[in-house]
């Protein structure tokens, strides 16, 4: 199958092949050896000296993590939302009682840092500011750096909560330089990696928030797991086979290095979108914010998507997937993110161009049916 979804993603053989090792124990020597390599990795890609801990968690979880790690009931956030993942954000924190104020922008947009600035100046003060980097609802990548900086312009010191989850490891995320407090990705999107591990990093200052929190956590408590990653360890069992395959995938992700990686990125979202365009369709996004890792198409008039859909899997071996919430039904989307080629993407282009016409799209003159 050529999986092209935003996540999960494919993954190499050695990867897989990593999981299928003998099950040590989480608490030996031989599991903290492996639980120090990964993390001093992450943190080069992270490019970041923050603590970083690995979570047995979906993204989702490393969210929840956020909320209850660094804020109190009552706590006033502002969330900064382009998508179904930004409002997911606002959603866990009114769950736990944060009083949320949510900055909303048209879907397939980016968020407007100046707007940002006048809504936190204005709406001020807020303990923090939450948002997602790259929303693959949409597929578009908002200006985090711009985004951060208007933040402390209208309140210094403001906390800075990021959703990284499907752009570290694939955009350029600058977790130091942006003053990034907690931000946190997960192994299924560009690490080329199965489900299963959240990862996240804490700044100084995320740590004196966590010292003021009065949320309830449990599982989630990110100062047991300082405690024991000092020991090699984390506080509950661990998704030890993901860890195997984590580790081995680091090891491609480091040796292709954050500059390889990113200009990877950039040279399969261009060949992507310019497949698109070739085949008569439109984007969703504007392209100076379209996404690296996951391109958003608008399905076009006369075509059913639920049809398409089925026959790219059954006819050519091909998943690409759908709208969520309000786009439901009126976009597709292609993921382009972690162990993928342009050969993938030259393959996408070709069942797209064949099944496209037999669903009632007619193609431009100039591309071939086949």
């Amino acid at each position: 199958m050529n999986l092209r979804s935003p996540g999960p993603t494919p993954c190499p053989e050695d990867v897989l092949q990593a999981m299928g090792r003998q099950m040590i124990h989480h608490r030996s020597p031989a599991f903290a050896e492996i639980v120090g390599r990964v993390t001093e990795g992450l943190k080069t890609i992270f490019e970041t000296k923050n603590d970083l801990y690995c979570l047995s968690a979906s993204g989702t979880g490393a969210l929840e993590a956020m909320v209850v790690n660094f804020l109190s009931p009552g706590d006033r956030v502002f969330v900064v939302s382009i998508g179904v993942f930004g409002d997911r954000f606002a959603t866990i924190a009114e769950t736990y009682g944060a009083d949320v104020t949510k900055l909303d922008f048209e879907w397939g947009t980016a968020a407007d840092p100046s707007a940002v600035e006048q809504a936190v100046s204005e709406g001020g003060p807020f303990k923090a500011v939450l948002v997602t980097h790259n929303e693959t609802s949409t597929g578009v990548t908002n200006d985090l750096e711009a985004i951060a900086a208007a933040a402390r312009r209208a309140q210094p010191g403001v906390l800075m909560l990021v959703d990284a989850i499907s752009s570290l490891g694939s955009i350029r995320c600058k977790v130091d330089e942006w003053e990034l407090d907690v931000i946190a990705t997960g192994s299924q999107k560009g690490w080329m990696v199965p489900p299963g591990l959240a990862m996240i990093s804490i700044s100084e200052r995320g740590w004196q928030a966590y010292e003021e929190s009065t949320m309830p956590s449990f599982y989630f408590d990110l100062g047991k797991a300082k405690t024991f990653l000092a020991k090699g360890q984390t506080p509950w069992t661990p998704a030890i086979s993901i860890f195997f395959a984590l580790d081995v995938a680091l090891g491609r992700l480091l040796e292709e290095g954050v500059d390889g990686i990113i200009e990877r990125h950039q040279r399969i979202a261009d060949l992507t979108r310019n497949g698109v365009k070739s085949l008569g369709l439109e984007l969703l996004a504007v392209e100076d914010r379209a996404s690296n890792t996951v391109t958003a198409v608008r399905v076009p008039d006369g075509v059913e998507w639920k049809t398409l859909y089925q026959m790219l899997q059954d006819d050519y071996d091909t998943l690409i997937e759908g709208g969520q919430g309000p786009l439901a039904g009126k976009i597709f989307r292609i993921g382009h993110l972690g162990w993928v080629t342009g050969e993938d993407i030259e393959i996408t282009m070709k069942a797209l161009s064949q099944a496209l016409p037999r669903v009632g799209h007619q193609l431009p003159e100039a591309t071939p049916a086949s």
